[in-house]
């Protein structure tokens, strides 16, 4: 089984999320993909066989299968347009159809995915009280502007917005702990952030419940965040940027385009970079 590995949302050249993609003439027993994405390590690997008039998706971790996958799916986009060339790929996922979209340029593949459509609501007092106390944090560190909140766009996210940049930097928690939190409300990360602006934001993604401490670059909350964003109808302007990774020493660099419909599709986009094997 051949696994290509692909950095999504690389920032030119460097960083980015590492992703494991493998594209072959049918999908494997779902026992056999779990074990390839344990022995390829990255966060996730996504597996792609051709169905009807586009691909078949699944993606898993090293621990357990996730429903979507943002970064997997920019890297599964730059290796379609690199084996089909450059176009827009419809998928099938285990309970939503997106696309993806890739164009070679050069070192790099422009990459582009539009998430399954979105929906948010406030945290329980439980919850926040919980997370705040995993990460070591206190009431005062979060942003009142932006609420605590579970965020969907293909899967759940916990949405907690800090109030400086320096309390995102000093993120720790126990990753046992965090994996055993996450598994109970059913979420697949945390998104932690920093609005620099209303346009641009710093965040950090534990993925505990995938046995992954931390995500360099996560599409799919990207899109949750965005998509809670608008909820809330916070200032975004149409679109957000983001950088993660930073604190990894992996930047990476997001972009979402916000349309102003409730529910709707997030457009989730930046470039992938092509990893030796």
């Amino acid at each position: 089984m051949d696994v290509l590995r692909i950095a999504a949302f690389s920032d030119g050249d460097t960083g980015g999320n590492p992703a494991g993609v493998v594209i072959g003439p049918h999908l494997p027993d779902a026992a056999i993909m779990q074990a390839k994405a344990a022995e390829v390590g990255f966060s996730e690997t996504a597996f792609a066989a051709p169905d009807a008039d586009g691909w078949r998706v699944r993606y898993f971790s090293p621990e357990s299968e996730v429903p979507f996958c943002g970064h997997a799916t920019i890297a599964l986009g730059a290796a379609l347009a690199l084996q089909q060339g450059d176009g827009v790929f419809p998928l099938t996922l285990n309970a939503a159809r997106i696309t993806v979209e890739g164009q070679r340029q050069g070192a790099t593949v422009a990459a582009a995915l539009q998430s399954p459509p979105t929906h948010s609501r406030p945290a329980d007092e439980g919850t926040v009280r919980e997370a705040l106390s995993l990460f070591g944090y206190n009431r005062e560190d979060l942003d009142p502007r932006i609420p605590p909140a579970i965020a969907h766009a293909g899967a759940n996210h916990l949405v907690l917005t800090l109030r400086t940049r320096e309390a995102l930097r000093h993120m720790q928690y126990d990753l046992a702990r965090g994996r055993d939190f996450m598994n109970s409300l059913g979420l697949v990360t945390i998104t932690l952030a920093y609005a620099e602006t209303p346009q641009r934001f710093h965040t950090r993604n534990p993925f505990a419940s995938g046995g992954v401490y931390e995500d360099p670059a996560t599409g799919a909350a990207t899109a949750a965040l965005a998509g809670y964003l608008r909820d809330i109808s916070w200032p975004h302007g149409g679109a957000i940027d983001i950088v993660q990774g930073e604190d990894m020493g992996m930047r990476s660099r997001l972009r979402a385009e916000i349309p102003p419909e409730r529910g709707s599709s997030i457009r989730v986009s930046g470039t992938a970079r092509i990893m030796a094997s």
